[in-house]
């Protein structure tokens, strides 16, 4: 699976922040060292060091390395300009003081020969020879005894060299003394980072402790960190029927399904079943009005399911896009829901359901309420639509609960085929996902609730709290084993409330609870 192509490089960070450490010696000191990470909102990641030990120490090193698909180059990249083959990118998040003597450093990641020329950073020369074909020797640049507030890196692409590099970046930081601090920026908000801490000093480096964390600034809105998502029938199928008011309590979302089309292209309705109303005892407006309302009360959320299996809802031109939103918005006020799902299994035109949504979120303000429930299919290529659509509104996305089932086997991030209803048909695919653009806080995993909600792809909920235990921490994985966790993961969906409901209720009982002991 290719990882998102970005229009141009991303400078890889070294940021020195007091004076560099001395020359070492072989031996490494017998210090031991206490530390503490400080996430703040924003780009920054703070660490407190202390000197466990009485072994004297000069200082403190700190270094990471941010491996492609976190997010960060979406974030940089909108500061990226270019004028032919001569590219500038900005980083205006950038804030730290350079010691003399100190250097920034970085790399560049190319698809192709050659390397980038005429290079500056905040105006100075670069040095060094980094390779355009591949991650090579970084280029560094002196920029010491002074205070930089924006990154500006501008060079010109070589002849032949294709506009388009892979994003890598690292960081390293010095800091001396014990009891000090050191902070880390240029981070993009709500990512998630492993650093390597170590002491030095004149008898050498101590070996590596590693401490993870996320950065402040998530926008998780309105839901918990971690969310158990359900969808409610508002129709007759073989599974129970139920009033909205039946829900069990261990779902935080609940996405009625579903909002329908009429002959006019966007525009959505709603009402009540007359056949569920009529299977219930009776159903009114109403009465499932009043049902929102009580779910809200007691903290949960409900929004609008638009499309399912039939649905035939379709976006495909400015005008539909404005009648999607308003008449999305409209019944946001006449029914009390929270927001809207994108599940339209018959295509989509993600330029203008992008349009759409965004003009719903200009309506319904920051609050809102976005999912998606692709099928594995629309997320197995950054280039198809529904991956499209969720890379283009990241921004206001609040998560993409995939389909893992009706499914057969797909792809994994590492190009092996998975089979449906394993640990690793979900891990894998989950890491396409992940090492593609979207947060892991926008990553949940959908799975039908038992016997007789999907054709293929049933599973035990147990294997769905292993699938995210091997996400989120590590284990419990199956063959396939994740290159890092993903601690933020935000949690599973499934179809549905009903058919759950109806098997006895044991997924939301074991997923539910599972999903509040993550991390």
């Amino acid at each position: 699976m290719r990882t998102r192509s970005f229009a141009g490089v991303l400078a890889a960070l070294l940021l020195v922040l007091l004076l560099p450490p001395p020359a070492l010696a072989a031996a490494a000191p017998a210090a031991t060292f206490e530390k503490t990470a400080d996430w703040g909102s924003g780009w920054q990641a703070r660490f407190t060091l202390t000197n466990g030990s009485a072994a004297a120490i000069d200082g403190w090193r700190v270094e990471f390395d941010l491996p492609a698909g976190t997010g960060v180059g979406s974030f940089w990249d909108a500061s990226l300009t270019s004028d032919g083959n001569h590219h500038t990118f900005t980083d205006r998040g950038w804030n730290a003081t350079i010691p003399p003597g100190g250097e920034v450093s970085f790399g560049f990641l190319g698809s192709g020969p050659g390397a980038p020329e005429n290079c500056t950073f905040n105006g100075s020369p670069c040095t060094g020879a980094p390779d355009g074909g591949g991650l090579g020797a970084p280029g560094s640049v002196q920029v010491t005894g002074r205070t930089d507030t924006s990154l500006t890196l501008s060079w010109t692409a070589s002849a032949g060299e294709p506009d388009g590099y892979r994003v890598y970046a690292g960081a390293d930081v010095r800091a001396t003394a014990s009891g000090t601090t050191a902070t880390v920026a240029g981070l993009e908000p709500c990512t998630t980072h492993t650093f390597t801490v170590k002491a030095y000093g004149a008898a050498g480096e101590s070996a590596g402790s590693e401490v993870t964390g996320t950065t402040g600034g998530c926008a998780t809105g309105p839901l918990p960190r971690h969310f158990l998502t359900g969808y409610w029938h508002n129709f007759e199928n073989p599974a129970r029927e139920l009033k909205l008011s039946q829900t069990p309590d261990e779902y935080d979302l609940v996405a009625v399904a579903f909002g329908a089309a009429t002959a006019r292209p966007g525009e959505v309705v709603f009402g009540v079943d007359p056949g569920l109303s009529q299977a219930v005892g009776g159903y009114t407006d109403a009465q499932f009005k009043a049902d929102v309302a009580a779910l809200q009360a007691s903290g949960k959320k409900v929004i609008l399911s638009v499309g399912g299996e039939k649905g035939t809802v379709r976006v495909d031109s400015a005008g539909a896009a404005t009648l999607f939103a308003d008449t999305v918005y409209g019944l946001m006020n006449e029914y009390g829901f929270d927001g809207v799902d994108i599940d339209l299994e018959n295509g989509l035109n993600p330029t203008y359901m992008a349009q759409a949504l965004r003009a719903l979120r200009a309506k319904a303000g920051a609050d809102l309420i976005i999912t998606m429930a692709p099928q594995t299919i629309d997320m197995q290529s950054t280039g198809g639509s529904y991956f499209r659509l969720a890379l283009d509104i990241k921004d206001i996305l609040t998560v993409v609960h995939m389909q893992y089932y009706n499914s057969g086997s797909m792809l994994g991030c590492d190009q092996g085929v998975y089979a449906q209803g394993s640990v690793d048909f979900m891990t894998a695919l989950a890491c396409v996902q992940l090492e593609n653009g979207l947060r892991a806080d926008q990553v949940a995993l959908g799975l039908p609730a038992g016997p007789g909600a999907a054709g293929g792809g049933v599973v035990a909920p147990a294997m769905v709290t292993d699938a995210l235990d091997c996400l989120a921490r590590g284990t419990g994985c199956g063959s396939f084993r994740p290159a890092r966790t993903y601690p933020d993961i935000r949690g599973a969906m499934t179809w549905s409330i009903n058919w759950d409901v109806t098997n006895g209720g044991g997924f939301a009982r074991t997923v539910g609870a599972h999903l509040d002991t993550l991390p």
